[in-house]
């Protein structure tokens, strides 16, 4: 079988051809360091504005009167940006190349938070949230294209994590910064925080991106044909379903933390960074993982996450217990999303950039999934910890649909790995 036939053909290929090809000599000039820098600095500025938001949405809600149910709207249009605008934007975008790509969507990303920083009324920020949002999924599979390209072939889940890992640290460090400062200078403030972050990450990526041809994008029926394949579906509610259970815990750590292990509102900052860390670390190991144990990472992520959040739902009013399953809960489930990535442009050889897309969308949906499963809990009375049987039921269903379908798949018919 040629190359060329390998890049176009349906179903599952070697981890090799994961990704748009790399010249066989790196091109002159690359450097890896800095490329790899400016793209996680892209991510730390996108996950910043987004979960600073949630940090601000009292403060908004007040200064445009909105209630707050009204207001949560202008979070839920970012995730609707993530998940319908940036796989539009990218099957638009389709033939550009990824550094002309990821410079026009910093562009948008600016704009997008400039208008937010001075929306009158709450329609119009619920407006530009969305087209905000819809930068992010775009990014993320447009980075992990050049992240793979700086890394070369057999190193996908790395690349992806390295794009990823922007996005821990935004949760470690950015959404509390976001917060402070919105709550010292005003909710606007935060955004031209943001828009500052933003400027420094396009004049890094204007300075450090790859120019060459090695990275122009594909036809768009290219990425047409890629969504006609089931098991690129069959991926994405995998992923939807099974890392649902990381928001049925993260949304709801302020009333883990205050009502069941009555603790002082003082330490959910704390709890908060711990599980930042835990998604840190296991992004950094899953990363790894990905490019050298198949399917195993996923597998075992999905698992030992629902070990741990038996020991929350059984033993979470303990705080000694609470703290290190929260670590392990981000930890996880982080350690299985670069291994969805890879086995989604696996299916997908041809429309990279797509996948990371339909990645962070599902993402995104699984943050709506958790946060309805939990409440859905809370309001059945079931009691605080019950949130996380909702993640368990979600994740389980994930783990077996791919068990059943997409695993199996891939034992029949993934040819041997050729050599990296």
């Amino acid at each position: 079988m040629t190359a060329s036939e390998r890049t176009t053909r349906p179903g599952p290929v070697s981890r090799t051809t994961a990704y748009e090809p790399r010249p066989a000599a790196a091109a002159p000039g690359l450097r890896k360091g800095p490329t790899l820098f400016a793209l996680a600095l892209g991510t730390f500025a996108i996950g910043t504005g987004e979960f600073g938001s949630n940090g601000i949405i009292q403060l908004f809600a007040a200064d445009l009167d909105a209630s707050i149910p009204v207001a949560t709207y202008a979070i839920s249009a970012y995730a609707f940006g993530v998940m319908i605008g940036s796989p539009a934007i990218t099957l638009l975008a389709a033939r550009a190349n990824r550094r002309t790509l990821l410079l026009g969507l910093i562009a948008l990303f600016l704009v997008g938070n400039v208008l937010s920083a001075v929306a009158p009324n709450i329609a119009t920020l619920v407006v530009f949230r969305f087209i905000t949002g819809s930068v992010q999924g775009a990014y993320f599979g447009a980075g992990a294209v050049v992240a793979a390209y700086v890394y070369g072939p057999g190193k996908g889940g790395r690349a992806f994590a390295t794009v990823m890992g922007g996005l821990t640290v935004a949760t470690v460090l950015g959404s509390p910064l976001g917060t402070l400062v919105g709550q010292h200078a005003g909710w606007r403030a935060t955004y031209w925080t943001v828009i500052g972050l933003g400027l420094l990450a396009g004049a890094a990526l204007l300075a450090w991106l790859p120019r060459t041809d090695d990275l122009r994008g594909g036809s768009v029926a290219h990425e047409l044909g890629a969504l006609r394949r089931l098991h690129v579906w069959l991926m994405v509610a995998v992923a939807a379903l099974g890392i649902s259970s990381i928001f049925a815990v993260y949304t709801f750590i302020g009333p883990f933390i205050t009502d069941a292990a009555r603790q002082s509102p003082s330490l959910i900052p704390v709890a908060l960074a711990v599980f930042g860390l835990g998604m840190a670390f296991g992004n950094y190991f899953g990363g790894q993982a990905a490019d050298r144990h198949g399917s195993r990472p996923l597998i075992y992520g999905f698992g030992y996450v629902l070990v741990l959040l038996v020991a929350i739902g059984l033993f979470g009013t303990e705080i000694l217990i609470l703290l290190p399953a929260l670590f392990g809960v981000g930890a996880t489930m982080m350690f299985a999303i670069p291994t969805i990535q890879v086995r989604l442009t696996e299916f997908a050889p041809e429309a990279p950039t797509l996948m990371g897309a339909l990645n962070l969308a599902a993402l995104n949906l699984a943050n709506s999934l958790g946060a309805i499963g939990g409440a859905v809990t809370l309001g059945a009375r079931w009691g605080t910890l019950s949130t996380v049987w909702a993640g368990f039921v979600l994740t389980t269903a994930g783990l077996i649909l791919y068990l059943t379908t997409v695993g199996r798949k891939r034992t029949a018919l993934t040819p041997t790995r050729s050599p990296a």
